[in-house]
């Protein structure tokens, strides 16, 4: 066992320059491909021929990250310890036609993307970002991260019940911002402005994925610092430290018995159904090849398949000091009291006993301590990628995370030690 790990703010302070930078899911993959490079990972292509060479390598698709590290020694049929996570949050999503307002004010039309506390995306200063698709068949990253837009709250003069029976909003008529003012609302305008924001000429983008954020920037919070207030920490807080993870082994991981690879997918959100979701090809096939390359076989790969282990990494529930009530009696997780083991016996998650050993173990090396969080039998539990990735390739998968508070809040709260204690026990778990 190590000695515990004294804390590092300058993994936090990191984490907070990720979730600024990070606006959606492809700035997000964008900032962890960086820090990647730094540590002496590649790219690759996917409709390149792929080689088996010593090293690290990540594949970027869409707003999905895919990246491992071959050390010296690896066989076609040594194993894989994967960090699974995912890199999409709910929020408000710009609609195909999204120019539209009324009685004076100038509005973007929206879709409610994934299940946000809708309300606290209220009279908040919002900016715009995403993916625009170009003619040629590119693509361009854009982040307006200034105040651009705005919810705004109906007066409690005008709902005098709001207070006593509580606030009820439509997702169609409640969540359209404003953006300026005028009548001659046309269409095109807001792409226009997006293109003049990227630098490009008129009439260039096709094709748009484009979404709001707030623009407040993460921030420390209370009497000592000790809390973390922040965007999006659900769930880029697991994607920021299994980066750090992977990134810390390069060079220094040649005489690992695994290969580590994080695997970082969007449209957690709304059921990882698609080709850059946890419920898609991309994992698969990316593990595949990395053994074909190195002159496997499909014998070699069932062999890494049933060696291989993934931690699906995602926020949980701290124990909430207003509504205890909610969470199960004898299970409170609790800020900076060390990452959380996810547990749910009608596989919600995917921990089981042996599950729980790998996880123990990793936290036991790393001096990491460890909570364990159930739901109350009253009130059913989400899910992650996690019983996702068990049931898709036959890996035996741990569900793990931080505890956190406010979580698909427009901005959520943890301690300031939990993500560099996860990430300690991250790294102790891609060594093997």
């Amino acid at each position: 066992m190590r000695t515990p790990p004294r804390f590092d703010r300058g993994h936090t302070d990191d984490l907070m320059t990720f979730l600024a930078s990070s606006p959606t899911p492809y700035h997000a993959v964008a900032s962890a491909a960086e820090r990647l490079e730094k540590a002496g990972f590649r790219q690759v292509s996917e409709t390149d021929a792929w080689d088996g060479s010593l090293g690290g390598r990540y594949v970027l698709r869409g707003g999905a990250v895919i990246a491992w590290y071959v050390p010296k020694g690896a066989h076609p049929h040594t194993p894989f310890r994967i960090i699974g996570a995912h890199t999409d949050s709910p929020n408000l999503r710009v609609k195909p036609r999204p120019d539209s307002g009324a009685h004076g004010w100038r509005q973007v039309a929206v879709e409610i993307y994934g299940g946000p506390l809708m309300n606290s995306w209220l009279d908040r200063d919002l900016g715009i970002a995403g993916r625009l698709s170009l003619r040629d068949g590119t693509s361009r990253l854009v982040n307006v991260d200034r105040p651009l837009l705005r919810v705004p709250q109906l007066a409690i003069h005008l709902d005098r019940t709001v207070s006593s029976e509580g606030l009820k909003l439509d997702k169609q008529r409640h969540l359209q911002p404003v953006w300026g003012l005028g009548d001659d609302v046309r269409d095109g305008d807001l792409i226009a402005f997006l293109e003049e924001e990227a630098g490009l000429p008129a009439g260039e983008v096709t094709g748009w994925d484009l979404m709001t954020h707030s623009v407040e920037p993460p921030a420390y919070l209370g009497r000592d610092n000790e809390l973390l207030a922040g965007p999006r920490m659900d769930n880029l807080l697991s994607v920021h430290a299994g980066t750090a993870a992977l990134a810390a082994l390069a060079g220094a991981g040649d005489d690992l018995p695994c290969i580590p690879v994080l695997a970082a997918f969007d449209h957690e959100e709304n059921g990882s159904q698609s080709d850059t979701g946890a419920d898609g090809p991309l994992l698969g096939g990316v593990l595949e090849r990395s053994v074909l390359a190195r002159g496997g076989s499909l014998e070699d790969r069932a062999r890494a398949f049933a060696g291989s282990v993934c931690l699906s990494s995602d926020t949980g529930h701290a124990v909430h000091p207003n509504y205890a009530e909610r969470h199960d009696p004898t299970h409170h997780p609790r800020a900076d009291a060390g990452p959380i083991l996810k547990v749910n016996v009608n596989n919600r998650y995917a921990t089981d006993g042996s599950g729980r050993a790998v996880f123990a173990a990793a936290c036991e090396k790393a001096g990491v301590p460890f909570q364990t969080f159930v739901s109350n039998n009253s009130m059913p539990c989400g899910t992650t990628i996690g019983p996702i990735t068990a049931a898709r390739h036959g890996i035996r998968t741990v569900d793990i995370g931080v505890a956190i508070l406010s979580m698909h809040s427009v901005r959520e709260l943890c301690g300031a030690k939990d993500p560099y204690l996860l990430a300690n026990a991250l790294t102790a778990f891609l060594e093997g």
